[in-house]
């Protein structure tokens, strides 16, 4: 355990951007034999889109943001209530308010999100968010590990905020100019040389739909082109490296 934490340390250390905090946490669950991750952190606009870095299925991901999912989850709810990290599955229901959760928890088992470990992180920084492992059924050694290295569990989830709070804070934020996470997603997709259909199938989403994103990018920071677009993104990624 003290070899895989630290090297947890050591990945955060160096990532730079969501696909590397992506890695470093689903390389340390693997190793942990935990199956799927999915940390969400809540926007301090009201309304706005949550940020979601997971293993989970993109079309969830994708499912779970289109419908605002984040407000209704009984999961999120529990989270916003504790600070003390807890267990959920099918027993889970007596936190169900609606029909409307019932449906999400049905939906989300389609996709083997049956049951799960959550760390609410209540770090006084601004909104809350949460650390989940979860596995697509009820498994002894899963419920053993909780049970004899929760508090290790949670002490990554702060050390996972803290570092994706420090390094993305102001990621969307291009010269003064705010992006929508999609937004900015496509764009650094863009940059990498990605056609916007090869941005969809990487993001889960279609192709049209990569094409809106970036053209609210453009719109947004008051180009014509995506090469601008590009361009203007190399130069504020520049300017923090110096």
């Amino acid at each position: 355990m003290h070899r895989i934490f630290q090297n947890f340390i050591d990945l955060l250390a160096t990532a730079e951007d969501l696909q590397d905090f992506s890695k470093a946490m689903a390389y340390t669950a693997t190793a942990l034999d935990l199956s799927s991750f999915a940390y969400l952190a809540l926007q301090r606009a009201g309304g706005g889109k949550p940020r979601i870095i997971s293993t989970y299925p993109s079309q969830w991901v994708a499912h779970y943001q289109k419908n605002n999912y984040q407000t209704l989850d009984p999961v999120i709810g529990e989270a916003l209530r504790t600070p003390e990290p807890f267990r959920w599955g099918i027993d889970f229901n007596s936190k169900f308010t609606s029909m409307a959760q019932h449906r999400l928890f049905e939906e989300a088992a389609k996709f083997g999100i049956r049951f799960g470990f959550t760390v609410p992180i209540h770090d006084g920084h601004g909104p809350i968010a949460a650390l989940t492992f979860s596995v697509d059924q009820s498994r002894p050694q899963f419920e053993r590990f909780i049970e004899s290295h929760g508090r290790v569990l949670q002490l990554m989830a702060m050390y996972f905020h803290a570092h994706t709070r420090r390094k993305l804070a102001s990621v969307y934020n291009i010269d003064g100019t705010c992006l929508s996470p999609r937004e900015f997603e496509c764009l650094e997709w863009a940059a990498r040389g990605k056609s916007a259909w090869e941005i969809g199938c990487i993001l889960g989403i279609s192709r049209n739909t990569v094409a809106f994103y970036l053209e609210g990018a453009k719109k947004k920071l008051g180009v014509r082109t995506i090469v601008q677009a590009v361009a203007r993104l190399a130069a504020v990624k520049r300017k923090q490296q110096n």
